[in-house]
């Protein structure tokens, strides 16, 4: 019998009636309520390593708005007439040329970070953002530096006095066949290296500081083949040769993998059309753009080449004289504070660069290309390359 006022129990045969501290109002999801806690870890996105800046010359620029290098050619040996003064040469030998580097314009990226955000936020979003800055500047830094290498090796010395040439840039076709499928070939680019070191010899470039750079599937092509057809892992063993920081070696010359490069029209990867290679799918914006033009874009006051101009490049070989980079503000980050950030509630983050890349010694210069005809040379123009 109930009394008034009482509640029947569930006899012990009825499912238990539970509170669900995570439903919202009893029903739905019975996790809806709760915490999402913060792993600590951030996907970063493609955080490519840039290496060119390293392996170039690089020089600061103050007090100006560019940078000469001056070239100085080769002169001749005679014997001597007794009896005759000793004058110099009669041809004005050794000859001298100038190459001008000019500082391109100031290069930023940047985000606004609004103050209520980053209370609300559970992790570092001003460090995240930062990192994200310096990771496109070096990007960039990074392509403009290999695109005029690529520029190098298709042209003449500027030192072209008559009897005085010095030797020019090289470019070796990799493969026989018209496919793009001879780029990603680990015998082909073995020969290619061969040949290139065996070029640079002839031309008398310096052995030290020599350095290939690669696309990615092109660098683990060859790395499957260590210890076979001539490749070199001397430095290190095991699996620390996978890493692509350049403990592979090819006659002598060091193996980088960057997807900064120009590569078949591209940046860094190119699938699809006649290359046999396989699309990872969904690889995003970034990975695969287009490379844009930097023959007339505003901001850039060197010569970087029209896209056209790498439809068929497929590696670079070079040797620490191929380029030149020229800085007027080294790679920083500037935050706004005080009354702006007053104002505004937030800050803008900035990251800012000044500087400008040309080849230097073009016989330091090899360009690997897939095509049965060798890309076309551009800014040519003497002393400045605009």
């Amino acid at each position: 019998m109930a009394y008034p006022g009482s509640f029947d129990h569930q006899s012990s045969t009825d499912p238990a009636q539970l509170t669900r501290a995570g439903q919202l109002n009893a029903a739905g999801d019975a996790r809806a309520l709760y915490l999402k806690l913060f792993s600590g870890e951030m996907f970063k996105g493609f955080q490519n390593n840039t290496i060119a800046r390293d392996l170039v010359m690089k020089r600061t620029l103050k007090g100006g708005k560019s940078l000469q290098f001056i070239y100085t050619g080769r002169t001749t040996a005679e014997y001597h007439t007794p009896g005759n003064s000793i004058l110099g040469n009669d041809q004005g030998a050794p000859p001298v040329a100038e190459k001008t580097i000019t500082c391109d314009d100031l290069l930023i990226s940047s985000a606004f970070v609004y103050e209520l955000d980053e209370v609300l936020s559970h992790y570092d979003l001003r460090s995240e953002i930062s990192r994200k800055i310096g990771y496109a500047l070096a990007e960039k830094y990074d392509r403009l530096i290999f695109r005029q290498i690529a520029k190098g090796a298709r042209l003449a010395s500027p030192v072209s006095k008559a009897g005085f040439v010095e030797p020019g840039g090289t470019q070796i076709r990799v493969g026989t066949t018209t496919d793009e499928s001879d780029a990603f070939s680990a015998t082909a680019l073995v020969n290619a290296f061969y040949d290139a070191a065996a070029a640079m010899d002839e031309k008398g470039v310096s052995t030290e500081g020599r350095v290939g750079v690669l696309n990615p599937r092109q660098y683990y092509a060859l790395i499957q083949q260590v210890g076979e057809n001539g490749l070199v892992n001397r430095d290190e063993q095991g699996t620390a040769r996978q890493r692509g920081n350049g403990v592979v070696e090819i006659a002598g010359i060091k193996i980088y993998k960057s997807m900064n490069i120009p590569f078949l029209g591209r940046y860094g990867t190119k699938y699809g059309g006649t290359t046999g290679e396989t699309d990872p799918g969904n690889t995003g914006s970034f990975v695969n753009p287009a490379i844009e033009d930097g023959g007339g874009v505003t901001g850039m006051n060197n010569n970087y080449g029209e896209a056209a101009a790498f439809d068929t490049s497929c590696g670079l070989i070079f040797q620490r004289e191929a380029a030149g980079v020229v800085e007027a503000i080294a790679p920083q980050v500037q935050v706004t504070s005080g009354d702006v950030s007053v104002i505004y509630q937030g800050d803008v983050i900035l990251g800012r660069l000044a500087m400008g890349a040309d080849f230097l010694n073009p016989a330091a210069c090899v360009e690997l290309y897939a095509s049965e005809t060798a890309p076309s040379a551009f800014g040519t123009t003497y002393p400045a390359n605009t």
